[in-house]
């Protein structure tokens, strides 16, 4: 039997390996591959990665193995081999030159073996000098993701598989499982595929983050990215596919904080642990807004997901943008030009990353640019698995995943951190009602809303006050803010719907003292709001408010008014 790893073990220093699949020999049985800081593990053994100390036992580990055995989960007759069982299912074992200093056991594995024998082999399987898996073989090619031979009934959809090709291991995730196929879409766009190519199943695919990760920019595998060489894997490892807390097992959230901006301050202000979505079309300014929100000094860490972004703009938000905030920042990026499979891994691993931040006591700031382009991944992999769509192109399995990750944020468990999840959402068309928006908007715990229009007025950030609601306000407001705020409210919508008519001189003056306060607050409300990113972030966004207001009520600013 071989030992179990429980994912979320510490595992010590002194017994970490470093496990690659030789090239010499291609093999159905084993396939290991360096996968960086994030990993992959298969049957209790991790490729590429830290192995705990209960496998290695104290002894040097073998780079590869030297016996071919047929899998099979059928008993062995006894004096009979398995030559009549599966063949696409083996276990492939190479001979290392360097034995280690401890007794080799002996097996010569012929016809007449018995049951002794295999039972003897299986035990030495267990050894922490190899690494046993099951593998299949390539037998069709389509664009987009390819199917896979004798795994079916040891893979789960989720999980990763390593396909060895004449250039080297490549992953892949199983999108679709059948009795006799499996679907497999490649995470490297352009992998060289042939029938018959060895496929290793390898499990599912964790990250092990630590501290020092912070100020790193990282693909969706977990990767560095920014030339400053190799990242550490801490000692726990978590799969990306993590449930959220359970729901009576969450702290509440009950706090306030300051952002910065002061249009979110006044009209809707966050919480720690509150998940909060900007809508907007394209061009309207969401990552703009982004990058001013990612500078709030509440959080102890920041994690950023650039999903589908334009290679161009990554720096720029780096190193302008976070500037020295990056200290603290951790970003994975998964630029518009990968394949739909790291698109759709990035927020995976990004949360991943936040949630270990958070179960160490941390308030973490998790920023998702955007999550509408997460989506189309997930529709370009479901489509190659052959999933039908049901709502404007959408397939259900993006109505499935959308919620599994918004949930993953939110408060932690009483006596860890929160994850403040702050999301932009590409509204189609600006319309605000397509699926996406409709879906992520009834999850999430309020919405902010980039009008168009304000842009095109230069006021910057275009938050619609109206329109933009935050369902935390009352934890975070004084009952006389939201009092004003509701005043506020009013005014604007009194000014905005008596537009028209005041543009072609249908209001006269003194008729409605309502509308004449409007009048005379509203633009320097709008005034008060404008920001741009380049600007400190704001305090306390109340008393600018009041002091303009102040100022435009002076007696000498009305007698200027009337002059």
């Amino acid at each position: 039997m071989m030992t179990e790893i429980h994912p979320d073990e510490p595992l010590p220093d002194e017994a970490l390996l470093d496990q690659t699949l030789p090239d010499e020999t291609p093999s159905t049985g084993t396939a290991q591959s360096d996968l960086g800081t994030g990993e992959i593990e298969s049957d209790g053994i991790a490729s590429g990665a830290p192995v705990a100390d209960e496998i290695v036992s104290g002894e040097p580990a073998l780079d590869a193995l030297s016996l071919d055995v047929t899998a099979s989960d059928e008993p062995l007759p006894e004096g009979a081999l398995a030559e009549e069982l599966t063949s696409d299912e083996t276990a492939t074992t190479e001979p290392v030159e360097d034995e280690p200093p401890f007794a080799p056991l002996n097996l010569r594995i012929e016809k007449s073996a018995t049951l002794e024998a295999m039972a003897a082999l299986a035990k030495r399987y267990a050894s922490p000098d190899y690494s046993v898996a099951h593998g299949g073989h390539v037998r069709t090619i389509a664009a987009g993701h390819y199917t896979v031979t004798g795994l079916s009934r040891h893979l789960h959809l989720g999980d990763f598989v390593a396909h060895r090709s004449a250039t080297g291991i490549h992953l892949g995730e199983v999108v679709r499982v059948e009795p006799e196929l499996a679907y497999v879409c490649p995470i490297e766009p352009g992998e060289p595929i042939a029938i018959g190519d060895t496929v290793i199943r390898k499990g599912a695919f964790r990250v092990a983050a630590q501290d020092e990760w912070c100020g790193r920019t990282l693909n969706a595998l977990g990767d560095p990215i920014d030339g400053l060489g190799p990242v550490m894997p801490g000692l726990v490892r978590r799969s990306i596919a993590n449930t959220a807390p359970s729901s009576m097992g969450r702290q509440r959230v009950e706090h306030g904080f300051r952002t910065g901006v002061k249009a979110v301050d006044i009209f809707s202000p966050l919480c720690l642990g509150q998940r909060l979505g900007i809508f907007a079309g394209s061009g309207v300014g969401k990552s703009t807004l982004l990058s001013m929100l990612a500078k709030a000094d509440a959080f102890d860490k920041v994690v950023i997901a650039l999903v589908g972004e334009r290679g161009r703009e990554v720096r720029e938000f780096i190193e302008d943008t976070l500037g020295d905030n990056m200290a603290k920042t951790v970003a994975i990026v998964a630029t518009s030009d990968e394949s739909p499979m790291l698109r759709k891994m990035a927020p995976l691993t990004a949360i991943t990353i936040a949630e270990h931040f958070r179960d160490q006591g941390d308030n973490v700031l998790f920023i998702a640019d955007s999550i509408t382009r997460f989506a189309h991944a997930i529709r370009e992999v479901a489509t190659a698995a052959g999933e039908p769509p049901i709502a404007r192109g959408f397939p259900a399995s993006v109505f499935t995943e959308l919620p599994k990750l918004l949930e993953r944020a939110g408060p932690g468990e009483e006596g860890t951190g929160t994850i403040t999840a702050i999301i932009s959402i590409l509204v189609d068309g600006d319309n605000h009602n397509d699926p996406i928006a409709d879906c992520t908007r009834g999850i999430l715990d309020g919405h902010i809303v980039l009008d168009r229009s304000l842009a095109d007025e230069g006021r910057y950030p275009p938050i619609n006050p109206l329109s933009s609601i935050s369902r935390l306000a009352r934890k975070a407001w004084t009952p006389d803010q939201e009092k004003l705020v509701s005043r506020l409210k009013t005014l604007i919508h009194r000014f905005e719907e008596t537009r028209d008519l005041r543009l072609i001189g249908g209001y006269r003056a003194g008729s409605d003292p309502d509308l004449d306060m409007a009048i005379k607050q509203v633009p320097i409300l709008y005034e008060v709001l404008k920001q741009t990113p380049s600007d400190l972030p704001v305090d306390d966004a109340y008393a600018d408010l009041a002091h303009a207001l102040k100022a435009a009520n002076s007696p000498g600013n009305a007698n200027a008014r009337r002059a």
